[in-house]
């Protein structure tokens, strides 16, 4: 599943193609992905000038002059840029057609994306207003950290992957990051002290900024805007290497599942 890392990939990618180009069309082949797709996207789109394409937790914020686009990659979702005219595949459920003839494509072979419409300020959206601050950002710190976990007996990792605690820190990040910080992934959030908690922050915004930088991570369904997959997956340090050697100390790397999801650490580094 696209995470922060490869979301922020896919908006750097596309935003050259679309701000302050004109939308000339909109052809949707999908009238519902995981929710239906809104009528006034066709009618309000078209000759609308893009103003900029932002980032806001997963979601990719397509501002115009007549309102805001609200999409998502869902679980396999991804956009592609053709310069060239190209017949549609059986999973290209929406095209974005600029003034200057690029199209931006979206393929969702699970149709679990999104791409929704409002002409008030996103921030106020139902599915944004309630997100936990951007772990790349000054509100995110060891102290917003602190507050959140205090007297919490949920395990650190899946507390960090609740999107109302911090946005984008997925799975994948999640075992990395706390591995960087050396926390046990089941370890109560309400138990990490506020020196581990400040090595948590940092770990974080490393991994998110080392995988951005990589293009994302591509296990299964990730391409960017260019159809290339992620590389972050080879400076991976646990997570999915379950019976391998610590590249710290050479103990076997174990596997547990915390909230439905597969963990991974190194059980002597990390406690």
């Amino acid at each position: 599943m696209p995470e922060l890392p490869e979301v922020e990939t896919t908006r750097r990618g596309l935003a050259p193609w679309l701000e302050g180009q004109r939308i000339a069309q909109i052809i949707v082949r999908a009238p519902k992905l995981r929710w239906p797709v809104p009528a006034e996207l066709t009618r309000r789109l078209p000759g609308a000038q893009v103003a900029a394409l932002d980032r806001r937790a997963k979601w990719l914020l397509l501002r115009t002059n007549r309102g805001t686009a609200l999409l998502h990659l869902g679980m396999t979702g991804s956009f592609r840029v053709l310069r060239d005219a190209r017949p549609p595949g059986v999973h290209d459920h929406l095209d974005i057609v600029t003034g200057n003839g690029v199209t931006v494509r979206f393929n969702d072979p699970r149709r679990f994306g999104s791409v929704l419409w409002t002409e008030d300020d996103p921030a106020l959206h139902p599915l944004i207003a309630p997100l936990g601050p951007e772990p790349l950002g000054d509100d995110f710190t060891a102290n917003y950290l602190r507050g959140r976990s205090h007297k919490r007996s949920i395990a650190i990792k899946p507390h960090i992957m609740n999107a109302h605690v911090v946005v984008g820190v997925g799975n994948i990040y999640a075992s990395e990051a706390l591995f960087r910080a050396r926390i046990h992934p089941a370890r109560a959030a309400g138990r990490v002290a506020q020196p581990r908690l400040e090595a948590l922050v940092a770990g974080i915004r490393e991994v998110l900024q080392e995988s951005i930088r990589d293009g994302g991570t591509t296990l299964r369904d990730f391409y960017n805007g260019e159809g290339q997959p992620g590389y972050f997956s080879q400076r991976l340090r646990v997570y999915d290497r379950a019976g391998q050697p610590c590249i710290e100390c050479g103990a076997p790397i174990r596997q547990i599942v915390l909230g439905q999801r597969s963990s991974y650490y190194c059980p002597k580094c990390q406690r």
